[in-house]
């Protein structure tokens, strides 16, 4: 189907944060996959784990017990501080459990519509819930009539969510990521968050973190909610959770645990023993390998070497992000980008049309990291410098 609009490129072979073409040209993957791929490309380990395992077996399903899931799941509580794990596919469907948890949760306490509180440039997934819950029209157009009891406020707004709790009184649960992705890399404030978890506690509300593309590791932490120093209810999961194998997986505690029961929820495919074998094997290595201090230190080196090669660069309005999830605003659409990056040797991608993505794999060293500063720049400069723009400083945060 014509859903997908294509790079004139196809990659056929990459070797950790770098990938080669079809006609063997070398590029510089700044984007890991949209943050799937954690350990970058061909990691040795992820390698031989998952060949060995497709040699034992590939899958059986949830019919049977399956030991390596407890081996994951134990791994993913313990990292998370939560209880219990449901293993999906992807985040749509980590979303998908999470919406159901909560509906859950206020039909068991009496609210028969229960509402949940998203944000305002939201992204979810792209199944009819989750859509509906994303707060991007250009998502939604076409696919209406959209899911009811979902109530939009704006990130980093708490008096939002106290409007809502005073006048609302079917919500049940707060449904936020942390870091928006697709949204332009917009990071909340952690007084904001910690608030907000106030008010969930105040009212019993679920404080749902999607931390699909923002989590395990790519902040600095394993998750951007242990920076702000809480548990929350509900965690989803997914792209870096399996580095490159497709997997995800909705984690509960606290308000949420215990709320599905046998039959209220299942996957075919979710939790099969090669996708365990990719989580025990990806979380494994962050931890042996020190990803999180890593992510920090090339991050910060990134953001920082952009911050100082853009300073008082027309047209770049803010740079910003947390650890390896980075953002480059400028003043107007940029996504023609994209194209001369790759013929610069560089992969990212624009998103929220005028936010330049970058993202790359946990892997990446801090030589590695001043390269691509060093391609990125350039290209920048010769896109505005097309295009009239005041001149403003590029402040990193």
């Amino acid at each position: 189907m014509n859903t997908y609009a294509r790079q004139p490129v196809a990659f056929v072979r990459g070797q950790g944060i770098w990938l080669w073409d079809e006609a063997g040209r070398k590029y510089l993957d700044a984007l890991a996959g949209i943050a799937v791929n954690t350990l970058g490309h061909n990691h040795p380990r992820l390698v031989r784990a998952l060949s060995e395992q497709i040699g034992r077996i590939i899958h059986t399903s949830n019919l049977f017990q399956v030991p390596l899931q407890e081996a994951a799941a134990d791994r993913v509580a313990g990292i998370t501080g939560l209880d219990e794990v449901f293993f999906c596919n992807s985040g749509l469907e980590a979303n998908e459990a999470a919406i159901k948890v909560a509906r859950k949760y206020g039909h068991d306490r009496g609210v028969h519509e229960p509402a949940i509180i998203v944000m305002e440039k939201a992204f979810h997934g792209r199944s009819l819930a989750t859509l509906s819950a994303t707060g991007s029209r250009k998502v939604q157009a076409g696919f209406e009539p959209l899911v009811q009891g979902f109530v939009r406020v704006p990130l980093n707004d708490l008096e939002a969510v106290r409007q809502v709790a005073t006048h609302n009184k079917n919500v049940v649960a707060v449904f936020i990521e942390p870091i928006q992705g697709e949204g332009g890399i917009n990071v909340s404030r952690l007084e904001y968050l910690r608030g907000l978890k106030e008010i969930c506690d105040a009212n019993q509300w679920l404080f749902m973190s999607d931390e699909v593309q923002c989590g395990l590791g790519r902040s600095g932490k394993w998750f951007v909610y242990q920076h702000a120093g809480f548990l929350p209810d509900v965690v989803p999961l997914a792209k870096g959770l399996g580095s490159g194998v497709p997997v995800g997986a909705c984690v509960v505690g606290g308000r949420g645990r215990g709320v599905f029961k046998p039959g209220n929820h299942g996957s075919t495919f979710g939790g099969n023993p090669l996708a365990m074998t990719a989580v025990v094997t990806t979380l494994d290595t962050i931890k042996e390998e020190n990803l999180l201090a890593n992510a920090v230190s090339v991050g910060d080196a990134i953001r920082g070497g952009l911050a100082a090669a853009l300073q008082g660069v027309a047209g770049v309005t803010e740079i910003r992000g947390m650890g390896l999830m980075i953002g480059i605003e400028l003043d107007r659409p940029c996504g023609e980008l994209v194209g001369r990056a790759l013929e610069a040797g560089l992969v990212l991608n624009v998103t929220a049309d005028n936010v330049i993505r970058i993202l790359p794999a946990l892997v990446i060293g801090e030589a590695e990291g001043r390269e691509l500063v060093e391609r990125l720049v350039p290209v920048v400069k010769a896109f505005l410098a097309q295009g009239a723009a005041q001149p403003r400083a590029a402040a990193a945060r």
